[in-house]
């Protein structure tokens, strides 16, 4: 497994992207460690791959809906909880949070000091931040939520997520045997 989100994490960080036979291999192979973890209860390890896999991928799907990542992320993480099961699942996708967030925004930073569009983006990540928050923050203070659809969002350029579910997925493997 580790191999697999090291191999992702330089993948999403070359190309921007996670390949789907990465993922679907992962899957593959996470089935039958379960399996081989306990062979006196298929049914048991079964359950384990499947709700570790759904829990993965439900817990990262809301940044997708909200365009804050890409559908290979959310894959990758649906494999992570494949291996590691729900509970751990859970515990990756909060490390993923936390790490994800310094990451996008030193590598927004990192964009702005070489040039280009850089501090535009910035400037499209407050917007962006503000136009999430709105509606919230409005909620605080009692005002109705808007029936009216709201605008897309412009997105302020890639993240290589990946990069921060390798370094959860280690860390969260890594912790009992510290």
């Amino acid at each position: 497994m580790l191999w697999l989100v090291a191999q992702a994490a330089v993948t999403d960080l070359a190309l921007r992207k996670i390949p789907n036979v990465l993922v679907v291999s992962g899957l593959a192979l996470a089935l039958a460690v379960q399996l081989l973890a306990e062979p006196a209860a298929p049914g048991h390890a079964c359950w384990r791959w499947l709700t570790g896999l759904l829990a993965g991928f439900f817990l990262l799907l809301p940044l997708y809906l909200l365009r804050g990542m890409a559908a290979g992320d959310v894959k990758l993480m649906a494999m992570v909880g494949a291996f590691v099961g729900a509970s751990a699942a859970v515990d990756v996708a909060l490390l993923t949070y936390l790490l994800g967030a310094p990451l996008a925004l030193l590598t927004l930073l990192w964009q702005a000091w070489r040039g280009g569009a850089g501090w535009t983006a910035v400037g499209q990540l407050a917007r962006n931040l503000w136009r999430l928050l709105q509606p919230w923050l409005g909620r605080l203070v009692g005002l109705p939520l808007a029936p009216l659809p709201r605008a897309a969002i412009a997105s302020v350029g890639g993240m290589p997520y990946g990069v921060a579910i390798a370094l959860a997925t280690a860390a969260v493997v890594a912790w009992p045997h510290r």
